[in-house]
């Protein structure tokens, strides 16, 4: 299993913090952002991650997590243009990749969750983690059948058909480099994770489960903060 976590962007619902620096690098507490999602994967025994980065900060993160030998780990990074959809991170990271299974976190997502025996059982398909939100319109929502399996999943809908927003964790076979290469752009113009997620589904192959504890999206101030107070909790709760 190889794992990437997604980190370009601009930021933009961050300025003027993220003028300077990437969203990924700010502090949540007493660690930079993008430590959260990588501790995730490496408790998850995933150690051959794969960084995709805007070009602009490129060097900041090459200084804060060098070749990943200081973390147990083996870093590769590769740059993404202009951020054109999470689905464009298959397409970057192809020969990353290889033939493997994969695992892809966003840079700005924190997880309470443990996803050792998820992502160690997984074998085929796609599977994917939804969460029960007040603001479903900000993300992909993934509405249920009366035995709780999943129906569709719709990008930031207006009128959400449910409130479990899938979050920003994505475990997937082989076969989502070539789903990826298949997508057309949205009408946002992105490559949307969503479309492969419903590829997954049309299939019969998508495996959608529940996350019990907090996930932060920190993507906005008060996320940002609320990630920054969640963690300083835990932290001084270990005292």
């Amino acid at each position: 299993m190889k794992g990437i976590i997604l980190a370009g962007g601009a930021g933009t619902r961050l300025r003027p913090l993220t003028k300077i620096t990437s969203k990924q690098l700010l502090p949540v507490y007493d660690k930079p952002m993008v430590f959260y999602p990588l501790e995730t994967l490496k408790a998850a025994g995933i150690t051959d991650i794969l960084f995709i980065i805007a070009p602009s900060n490129s060097g900041d993160f090459l200084n804060l997590l060098g070749s990943g030998n200081e973390f147990g780990c083996d870093f590769t990074y590769e740059i993404q243009d202009s951020p054109d959809g999470i689905a464009q991170a298959f397409l970057i990271g192809e020969k990353f990749i290889g033939n493997d299974e994969v695992t892809l976190i966003l840079g700005d997502n924190l997880f309470e969750d443990d996803f050792s025996e998820a992502i160690d059982s997984f074998e085929t398909g796609a599977r994917v983690f939804a969460k029960k939100v007040s603001d479903a319109q900000r993300f992909g929502v993934v509405d249920f059948d009366d035995e709780f399996k999943a129906k569709h999943i719709e990008e930031k809908p207006k009128n959400p058909k449910s409130d479990y927003a899938v979050t920003g964790l994505y475990v997937y076979d082989n076969t989502v480099i070539e789903k990826a290469k298949s997508l057309a752009p949205s009408a946002r113009g992105e490559l949307e994770i969503t479309d492969i997620n419903n590829l997954y589904l049309e299939e019969g192959t998508l495996d959608v489960r529940l996350v019990n504890g907090r996930w932060l999206d920190c993507g906005t101030m008060e996320s940002l903060y609320e990630a920054t107070t969640m963690m300083r909790e835990k932290v001084l709760a270990k005292k």
